[in-house]
C-alpha cells in the first residue's frame, strides 16, 4: 500500500511543477502576442528581446521610486513603447531592414538597461532594492473554495493579474485578428500591402499599430520578469525569452493558440529544467534552448519568404 505521506508529496511536486509553469510561460506569451501583431502585419519584429528587457528595467525603476507596483506596469510599458517607436521609425517610415534595426536595439537595450543600473542604483549585475524601499511585487490572487482543489488550485490560485491578463489576451486576440475590421486590415498589410492603400488604408498606420501593441504587450512581459516573478532587475535579465517568443510565432504562423500552446510547453521544460537542477542537471541544457528556437525559426521564416517570392514571380 501506497503510504499517504508519499502520495502527498508526489502530489506537492506536482502542483509546484504545474505552478512554475504558469509563472514560466506567462512573460514568454504575453511578448509572443505582441509579437503576432507585427507578424500579420508584415513586420518581422526581432527587437522583442529588447523592449521585454527595456520594459523590465522600466517597471522596476518606476515601481522602486513610487513603491507602486500599478506605477511600475506603466514603467515597463513605457520603457518597451521608447523602444518600439524607434523601431517604427527606423522600418516603416526610413524602411531600414528589419533585421539589422532589431538586432542593433537589441544590444543596444541590453547595454542601456546595464548602464542605467548602475549609473542610477550604483550596483552591478541585479538590482533588488534596499532595506527601507524594496521593490513592489504584483499581488497573486487566491480563491478560497479553489486553494482547495488539488491540481486545479495550481493553474487558477496564486497567480498574478498578469498571468490572468496573457490567458485573457489570448481570447482576446483571436477576436480582433479574425473577427474584426482591424484585424482584416492587419492581415492585408502583411499580405499585400499596396492594395489595402489602394483601398485607402494606410499600411504604414497599421504597422504601426501594431508595432504600439507589440510594444505593450512585450513592456508587461518585461514588467512581470522584474516585478511579478523575481522582484529585482539583473543584467540580461529577459535571456533569450524573446527570441523564443518569436521562434513560437513563425512555428505556428501567429496563431494565438497555437502560439498559447507552444509558450505552455516552453513553460513546462523550463519548471521542469529547474527542478532537475536538484538532480545535479547542469543548467546550461536548458540555456542552449533559445539560440537554437530561434535559428529554427529563421530558417523557417526564410524559406517560407523564398517560397513566397518565387511563387509571386
Amino acid at each position: 500500500m501506497t503510504h499517504p505521506f508519499l502520495v502527498g508529496a508526489a502530489l506537492q511536486s506536482l502542483e509546484g511543477l504545474l505552478s512554475g509553469s504558469v509563472s514560466a510561460a506567462t512573460p514568454i506569451l504575453l511578448v509572443a502576442l505582441g509579437g503576432m501583431y507585427t507578424y500579420y502585419a508584415g513586420v518581422f519584429n526581432i527587437s522583442m528581446e529588447g523592449m521585454m528587457l527595456c520594459g523590465a528595467f522600466g517597471a522596476v525603476a518606476v515601481a522602486h521610486g513610487t513603491q507602486s507596483w500599478v506605477w511600475g506596469l506603466a514603467g515597463g510599458i513605457a520603457g518597451a513603447s521608447a523602444l518600439g517607436l524607434i523601431f517604427a521609425l527606423f522600418v516603416v517610415y526610413l524602411r531600414v531592414d528589419e533585421f539589422v534595426t532589431g538586432i542593433a536595439l537589441n544590444l543596444a537595450a541590453a547595454g542601456a538597461t546595464t548602464f542605467a543600473m548602475r549609473r542610477t542604483y550604483g550596483v552591478a549585475g541585479a538590482f533588488s532594492g534596499t532595506v527601507d524601499q524594496p521593490i513592489p511585487a504584483i499581488p497573486r490572487l487566491s480563491f478560497g473554495p479553489i486553494d482547495k482543489i488539488p491540481i486545479v488550485r495550481a493553474f487558477l490560485s496564486g497567480h498574478t493579474i498578469l498571468d490572468w491578463l496573457a490567458a485573457v489576451t489570448v481570447v482576446f486576440s483571436l477576436v480582433i485578428v479574425f473577427r474584426t475590421r482591424f484585424g482584416l486590415r492587419l492581415r492585408a498589410a502583411g499580405f499585400n500591402g499596396p492594395s489595402l492603400d489602394a483601398s485607402g488604408v494606410s499600411t504604414r498606420r497599421v504597422r504601426v499599430c501594431s508595432i504600439a501593441a507589440c510594444a505593450v504587450l512585450c513592456g508587461l512581459g518585461g514588467a512581470f520578469l522584474s516585478i511579478g516573478y523575481l522582484q529585482i532587475f539583473g543584467e540580461n535579465m529577459s535571456n533569450g525569452r524573446g527570441w523564443i517568443a518569436l521562434a513560437a510565432i513563425v512555428v505556428v504562423k501567429g496563431h494565438p493558440a497555437g502560439i498559447a500552446l507552444l509558450c505552455g510547453l516552453f513553460g513546462l521544460a523550463s519548471s521542469l529544467g529547474l527542478k532537475a537542477q536538484s538532480l545535479h542537471v547542469p543548467p546550461q541544457f536548458s540555456e542552449m534552448l533559445p539560440p537554437i528556437a530561434t535559428l529554427v525559426a529563421l530558417a523557417v521564416y526564410a524559406n517560407r519568404r523564398r517560397l513566397r517570392v518565387a511563387v509571386q514571380s
